[in-house]
């Protein structure tokens, strides 16, 4: 059966967080929390791996599943998981299948100790990597490419002085965007790709140091976020404290902007960004370029929401909530077939009939991929009385697929490339359309260096 995404959106890879206290306290009850915090990221399947720096070498706790982080950790399960470092994943598949073998963390055992891995990214040239490893005799079979390059460094410990160097000798191959953490039976160890494009975290509580996709992870665990760990950065967390390698720095930063424009909480910072702030300063950058005359302003929820608000203050028309949204239908396996499509978006969002009644309303969400899913909200808002609905777009039409590890599918799926903005206006049925422009990044992020390959396709790597 195949799996249809309810909110026919763009979904991010996946979600890290590490942590290094000394030795004798607990650290899997805060990586739990950690992983809730950061659930927005991959609901397909969540695990957490452990280790006592003062136990014996090469001794993991490992528990992980399929399912969201409350699904598969039962309070037994974080009581065993006794250990100072750790490090925890939630996963959404787009390298790799969705089966069990690939939920991470990979904890692994060599000639020279264990780790355990977490990633969040997609690493391109991972087939090619995987062939020089069959040719050097390391035959493996390796169903993603997070275990590609867990092979990798073991490959490399083996004539390293230390697992740092290992990790910096095996990611100088890698192409790609990438952000991992990699728990040995001593350190704790964070790299970001050298271009930035996925995002890396550095944080502390009192004397535990933290390393996590979003800073409101580090910050939900009672933690306060210290910095960004910088581009192409690895640090390392031991007994000795914070040291950090900058020898793969230096390169063009391209940050992915749709961190900022759908999959980071709302609460969080990234490279001095405030994610609330860049999508507030969206809805305004699009209500500056319009002129649609309206009863009020509405977003899609929840995407939709905070950029909407920037439209309405900006063009001086009221806020609305429009929508009821059920946060409790869970995760949904449908059928691909128009009715269980739109059965599946009226379990997940419900009108509110007197708010939208003879009303002329702009509707803001920040993106359309195959355009089924906004067809189905705007004719709802029709049927619950609206007199006109008129679409805005929090950023440009998606045009390009991404090889970083964002599921954005192949050009022939997404419907701007095959359609202009006023035949996809006929298509969902609304009064009028427009996007966000790619020159308007810079009002919301300032002068932040991004990859926006999805939508101008100028990749970075």
């Amino acid at each position: 059966m195949k799996k249809i995404h309810l909110s026919d959106k763009i979904h991010e890879e996946c979600g890290v967080f590490g942590m290094y206290a000394p030795a004798g306290e607990i650290v899997a009850p805060d990586i739990y929390n950690g992983l809730i915090a950061l659930q927005h990221r991959g609901q397909e399947a969540a695990g957490i791996s452990v280790s006592k720096t003062d136990g014996p070498r090469g001794n993991i706790l490992t528990k992980k599943g399929m399912g969201l982080v409350s699904e598969v950790f039962e309070i037994s399960d974080i009581e065993r998981l006794a250990g100072n470092i750790g490090v925890g994943h939630v996963r959404y598949s787009t390298t790799g299948g969705s089966v069990p073998e690939n939920a991470q963390p990979i904890a692994m055992k060599y000639v020279k100790g264990s780790l355990a891995l977490v990633h969040n990214g997609n690493i391109m040239n991972a087939e090619e990597i995987k062939k020089e490893q069959l040719y050097r005799g390391q035959a493996h079979f390796t169903t993603s490419d997070t275990e590609v390059l867990a092979y990798e460094i073991i490959s490399e410990r083996l004539h390293s002085d230390n697992i740092e160097d290992a990790i910096l000798r095996a990611t100088q191959k890698l192409k790609g965007g990438y952000a991992c953490i990699i728990m040995s039976p001593r350190k704790l160890i964070g790299i970001r790709d050298p271009q930035g494009i996925k995002p890396l975290m550095l944080g502390k509580k009192e004397n535990v140091y933290i390393l996590a996709s979003e800073s409101a992870a580090i910050e939900a665990v009672g933690g306060k976020p210290v910095r960004d760990v910088e581009p192409g950065e690895l640090i390392v967390l031991s007994g000795e404290g914070l040291r950090s390698i900058r020898d793969l720095c230096g390169r063009r930063h391209a940050h992915c902007i749709f961190e900022y424009i759908y999959f980071a909480r709302s609460d969080s910072v990234m490279d001095g960004a405030g994610i609330y702030e860049a999508r507030f300063n969206a809805g305004q950058a699009l209500a500056r370029k319009d002129s649609v005359e309206a009863d009020l302003v509405t977003g899609v929820p929840d995407s939709g929401l905070i950029a909407a608000e920037g439209y309405a203050v900006q063009a001086g028309i009221p806020f609305t909530l429009a929508f009821h949204k059920n946060s409790y239908i869970g995760r949904s396996f449908i059928k691909p077939t128009e009715q269980e499509r739109k059965n599946a978006v009226h379990m997940k969002l419900s009108v509110i009939k007197g708010a939208v009644k003879g009303k002329r309303i702009v509707l803001v969400d920040d993106s359309i991929v195959r355009g089924t899913t906004m067809r189905l909200i705007v004719d709802m808002l029709r049927e619950a009385g609206a007199s006109q609905v008129h679409v805005r777009i929090s950023s440009p039409p998606f045009l390009y697929p991404c090889y970083y590890g964002t599921d954005v599918p192949s050009s022939g799926q997404l419907i701007a490339s095959g359609h202009s903005a006023g035949e996809i206006c006929d298509r969902i049925g609304a009064d009028s359309l427009a996007y966000l422009d790619v020159l308007d990044f810079k009002s919301m992020v300032g002068n932040l260096p991004l990859c926006a390959a999805c939508f101008d396709g100028k990749y970075p790597v």
